[in-house]
């Protein structure tokens, strides 16, 4: 039986740049709809049903961060931001309100694609359930909470786990410093991103290969970390 076509939603307010996003997905032979606008946006996504979105910031009728905000509290689909805003903060920030990912233009349409089978594999393998990752030399059983590294168990500290385990659960996306730090020590530490830095380190001494040139636990500078199997 054929897996379905993924379906994408493209909301770009510049004609040009919208058109060359959907031609670039229809030659992988996804269905891509448009929308220009934060209001149609969402009803795009309400009536499409998409697997992911393609988001600008700078719509007409708002900021794409208003559409982020609404499309969270009824759907998880990945959502990967494409704007011209640079800054660390406005990628925190998107990041933050519940982007998956975030690409500044001017952007590649290899790099764009590319991101995009990352994110519906990701949302492939949510679907999927999957109780057990492996990468590299490690295999993790969520359902049993056991990590082995090459054949043998590998003691991680609970936090260690935690962190390890929110991250694979997460593949292929971004997330923010202040997102680790709610989840797994809650709110009152957002701040302390010593927190995460710390853990983080301990974390790749036991995972990675070469702890210095990580392969799987990755440094997103001032935003945060990715996790890629």
């Amino acid at each position: 039986m054929n897996e379905p076509t993924p379906r994408v939603i493209v909301i770009e307010d510049e004609p040009k740049i919208r058109r060359f996003i959907v031609m670039a997905l229809e030659a992988q032979g996804w269905q891509a709809y448009e929308a220009d606008c934060v209001k149609r946006g969402l009803i795009e996504a309400g009536t499409r049903q998409p697997d992911l979105v393609v988001l600008d910031l700078g719509l007409p009728d708002g900021d794409g961060l208003d559409f982020i905000r609404d499309l969270r509290t009824w759907s998880d689909c990945p959502v990967i931001v494409l704007s011209a805003r640079a800054s660390e903060a406005d990628k925190v920030g998107a990041l933050d309100v519940g982007a998956d990912d975030y690409l500044t233009k001017p952007f590649g349409a290899a790099e764009l694609l590319a991101r995009v089978r990352a994110q519906l594999r990701r949302r492939s393998r949510t679907a999927d359930g999957a109780c057990v990752v492996e990468f590299g030399k490690v295999r993790v059983d969520l359902a049993k909470r056991t990590v082995e590294r090459a054949g043998a168990a590998l003691h991680l500290t609970p936090i260690e786990y935690r962190l390890l385990a929110y991250l694979i659960s997460h593949p292929d996306r971004v997330l923010t410093h202040r997102q680790l730090l709610k989840d797994l020590w809650g709110p009152s530490h957002a701040g302390d991103n010593h927190y995460v830095r710390v853990y983080m380190a301990a974390l790749r001494k036991k995972i990675e290969d070469d702890p210095s040139q990580p392969q799987h636990l990755i440094t997103e500078i001032g935003v945060g970390y990715r996790f890629i199997a």
